[in-house]
């Protein structure tokens, strides 16, 4: 797991560019970084370390260097290797002429370390072996060369870089610089994500847009096996042959202010605080006239919509857990749906319906998982919707039709507004669906859009809840194992409440059905154990007001999501109070207060909320 930067253009600007483009990519990977740049007579000035971002920029401001105009970094989470100052990136060939930065996995680099015996390695990584073996088809292929033919470097160069490409195996975004060829990067993906910016007289490349997006909006997105070259002057891409592919950049409508912490102390409670316009962004223009959006800008036709036999989810992580109510919310309009961990798809998609629709969500798009469970599902003949929130991202091009959350870059490794993007993303589709295929009356239709329409103002409303929250976790703080407990669409937000207080406080939590308390949960039941009930109004809230009931005869200390009704009814230590909404949209509001509990219980304990301990944002490897 790893972020990638490139820049090639002004001499003044490329460590600023390098450095600020890693800074933002840290979220990918933050235990070693590195960075490398050619000077216009083939000088390589590389340094690496063991931590994050600010500590390789204080090493490099201890360095004088001159005026480059060309350079790679890289921020890393290992996969091969442990953090170390030799396993950073940039990786070099035997003579440091060639250097190297990798996302992704080689998945043969110890066959290929094998055929490559003669070559000193100097790290434990998989990424060195691609630098010595485009050293290797450089000597290969410059037989006969003279020394003063240097016209023939750079095309030397880009053919040594496609021999290489063709023996890797595994996913890969790679961005290679030569000492002989100054000014020029070299890149490729393979299932790894790699985006190209385009600016004047200038050009940049990146794992995301955020790497670049202060400088340009104007972006390539790569695609697999494709091979980029790149100078300050032009974008060129070919395929893995070396035959030329014609591409048209498009605009990214985000700014780079959507990606700084507006004043909160941490990017997770400004993104908390932003699930409001998210979800208002996401339903924008999609809820009414019903039926248009799906239609016509998803292009899915009535007669197809009603030909899927069912809705059969995958996805990892945060992005399970909004699937998971999807479930709820398609079977509750008369839909069957399935849900399925992406990381177990595969192994029983040949026995999924052929008619079942596949819906996989993604926050980045690029969830390896998630993508090895769409082309399973694609395999099997499923037709595949995708939600996310990455225009251009693989998961997006690989899938049949792709619905965008369009609630702004995610920052922090913890998922919220994401989350309940996600979740209005479901509620657009699952409402059209159940109207196109006359499972409820255009009335029912229109009275589910409308509501949906005011879950923005209530999310608004449900910040208030802020203040108690944190006061309930400045009494918790001795407190070590927390259990949440739901009915119903709820589940999968005590789910979800369990996960973020794993993420980033380190506590142990749980997330169980109310339902299976007696089943074993309650065992775990003792004196002032905190336990935090969604008990907002529903069809089963006497059940969950016994379940409530039960814990407090057994000394668990618990905390109540309640709403106006159900305040009225269960009898927990502390209640949580969010607006009063139906059962179908309450997931939106509940969450909240939890996603707050974790933030709280986090920074009382001094966590790295926004890096939390061995996660990073986006898992591109499986």
């Amino acid at each position: 797991m790893c972020g990638i930067v490139g820049y090639v253009g002004e001499k003044h600007k490329t460590y600023e560019v390098l450095l600020k483009g890693l800074k933002r990519l840290e979220y990918r990977g933050y235990d070693s970084c590195g960075i490398a740049m050619i000077s216009d007579d083939g000088s390589v000035f590389l340094e690496r370390v063991k931590g994050r971002v600010e500590v390789l920029g204080e090493k490099i401001s201890k360095n004088r260097y001159p005026d480059i105009s060309c350079g790679i970094a890289h921020t890393r989470w290992a996969t091969h290797g442990i953090p170390s100052e030799d396993n950073a990136h940039p990786h070099t060939d035997c003579d440091k002429a060639i250097v190297v930065v990798h996302n992704g996995i080689i998945e043969n680099y110890i066959e290929l370390k094998e055929e490559l015996k003669s070559h000193n390695f100097s790290s434990d990584t998989d990424t060195e072996v691609v630098a010595h073996l485009i050293e290797e088809n450089i000597k290969e292929l410059s037989k006969g060369l003279k020394s003063k033919q240097t016209s023939m470097l750079q095309p030397l160069f880009f053919q040594a870089f496609l021999k290489t490409l063709r023996k890797l195996k595994g996913s890969f975004a790679i961005a290679a610089v030569w000492d002989k060829s100054p000014g020029v990067i070299l890149s490729a993906r393979r299932f790894s994500p790699l985006v190209i910016g385009k600016g004047e007289s200038e050009n940049f490349l990146s794992s995301d847009v955020s790497g670049f997006l202060e400088y340009t909006n104007k972006v390539y997105f790569v695609d697999d096996d494709e091979v980029v070259f790149m100078d300050k002057n032009n974008v060129a891409f070919f395929d893995f042959e070396g035959k030329k592919k014609n591409k048209d950049f498009k605009k990214i409508d985000w700014d780079i202010k959507m990606a700084e912490k507006g004043g909160y102390r941490h990017f997770m409670l400004k993104e908390i605080f932003e699930q409001d316009s998210g979800f208002e962004n996401t339903i924008s223009r999609r809820v009414l006239p019903l039926g248009d959006y799906i239609v016509k800008e998803l292009e899915m036709r009535p007669d197809v919509i009603k030909s899927f036999s069912s809705i059969n989810f995958i996805a990892c992580g945060t992005a399970y857990h909004a699937a998971y109510v999807g479930r709820y919310i398609f079977e509750r309009l008369g839909i069957r749906a399935e849900i399925d961990l992406a990381s177990e798809f595969p192994s029983r998609a040949n026995i999924i319906d052929k008619k079942s629709l596949v819906i996989a969500v993604s926050q980045s798009g690029e969830t390896a998982d998630t993508l090895e469970a769409i082309r399973a599902a694609k395999k099997n003949g499923n037709k595949v919707l995708s939600i996310t929130n990455t225009l251009g991202s693989t998961i997006s091009r690989e899938s049949d039709y792709v619905i965008y959350t369009h609630c702004g870059p995610e920052i922090a490794v913890a998922s919220t507004k994401a989350f309940t993007a996600q979740l209005a993303a479901i509620y657009i589709i699952a409402i059209n669906f159940a109207y196109l295929r006359d499972n409820i009356l255009i009335t029912k239709a229109r009275e589910l859009a409308n509501e949906l329409i005011e879950i923005p103002k209530l999310i608004r409303e449900t910040f208030g809840c802020e203040k108690f929250v944190k006061e309930i976790v400045d009494k918790l703080n001795d407190k070590n194992d927390y259990l949440f407990i739901a009915r119903g669409i709820n589940y999968p937000i005590a789910l979800e409440g369990a996960l973020k207080l794993k993420e980033i406080s380190y506590l142990h939590a749980e997330g169980y059905a109310a339902g299976e308390m007696k089943h074993g949960p309650i065992a775990i039941i003792s004196e002032g154990m905190p336990v935090i009930a969604i008990a907002t109004s529903q069809s089963d809230l006497d059940l969950i007001k016994g379940n409530i009931s039960e814990t407090k005869a057994r000394g668990g200390f618990v905390i109540a999501v309640v709403d106006d009704d159900s305040e009225k009814v269960v009898k927990p230590d502390y209640y949580i109070k969010v607006p009063r909404t139906s059962e179908f949209f309450s997931p939106a509001l509940s969450v909240i207060p939890l996603q707050l509990f974790a933030y709280y219980a986090a920074l009382n304990r001094k966590r790295d909320i926004d890096k939390p301990r061995n996660l990073a944002k986006s898992v591109t490897v499986r």
